[in-house]
């Protein structure tokens, strides 16, 4: 059977119809968004960072990731990455990454939650890496996902995924691992515009 004969045959059987409901929703807010995001961020067992002024982005991830060798991004101002999402000839290349610095668009206080568009040709690096990175501006904390949703531009090369700390499972044996699917640990590091 085709969709369209289905849906035909749903509407010639359809005998009362109903209004849609009102989806007006009252979401939650906070009154300190940007306090309420960094508790959310460490419950989530991420760690957050905020920036000085005049503090050097580089010197700062080599503080925090003193040990990190294999350095991922394609951001301009990351002069320390070792290696360049955009030049690997395949995912694969990215492997024994240590550490990947991303750019996130917005956060969610809510969840902890971080838009990350894909910006760089190999979105593995988002994964694959042992840590991660995420540069966020302090301006572009929203309360709840509601809003969240409403920052959402789906980049050029169609991808994109929200990252709320680091990859977590306790589905074997109810033990909790980190870094079952992505990321071990992941470091919020807050900037002003």
């Amino acid at each position: 059977m085709k969709k369209e004969e289905l849906l035909q045959k749903l509407s010639n059987n359809t005998h009362e119809q109903y209004d849609m409901p009102d989806l007006s929703i009252r979401a939650i807010t906070y009154p300190d968004t940007l306090k309420q995001f960094i508790e959310m961020s460490k419950t989530v067992g991420g760690k957050v960072e905020e920036m000085k002024n005049g503090e050097d982005i580089n010197q700062l991830i080599r503080r925090l990731y003193p040990e990190a060798k294999v350095i991922a991004s394609n951001l301009p101002q990351i002069s320390i990455a070792t290696i360049n999402p955009d030049t690997v000839a395949e995912a694969a290349d990215l492997n024994g990454t240590d550490l990947a610095v991303l750019q996130g668009v917005c956060g969610v206080a809510e969840n902890g939650c971080i838009w990350i568009p894909q910006t760089m040709k190999e979105k593995a690096v988002c994964f694959i890496s042992e840590e991660l990175v995420i540069l966020l501006d302090k301006s572009k904390i929203v309360d709840n996902m509601h809003q969240g949703y409403q920052c959402i531009e789906v980049p050029e090369l169609g991808y994109g995924c929200w990252i709320s700390g680091p990859s977590k499972t306790a589905d074997i044996e109810q033990s909790l691992v980190m870094g079952a699917q992505a990321a071990r640990g992941v470091t919020v590091v807050l900037v002003n515009a």
